[in-house]
């Protein structure tokens, strides 16, 4: 949804909290995760189950290829200054 521009990144996980009662929204986890991680789980599962379904989004790849994986690089789907997040704005992007 990010990447295709249907909404943002604040969106998403403000959705996600309210919508399914999820204590952090899914980009917000990622970046706790680890973007590099979250890439690698989706590498392995779309080579492993021979699924495009689990291949990465290119957008994740991107930030990761950026060396931007989240909180412990300062930026990925956020911008972190200690605990303290606030969402990129991917319309931005190229």
């Amino acid at each position: 949804m990010l990447e295709e521009g249907v909404a943002g990144v604040e969106d998403i996980d403000r959705a996600m909290e309210l919508g399914y009662g999820h204590r952090m929204g899914p980009l917000k986890t990622s970046d706790l995760v680890g973007l590099d991680v979250r890439l690698a789980i989706a590498e392995t599962l779309s080579r492993e189950l021979s699924d495009g379904r689990f291949s990465p989004p290119a957008l994740l790849s991107r930030l990761v290829e950026k060396g931007k994986t989240g909180k412990k690089s300062g930026e990925g789907f956020y911008r972190w200054n200690g605990d303290t997040a606030s969402a990129v704005d991917f319309t931005e992007e190229p």
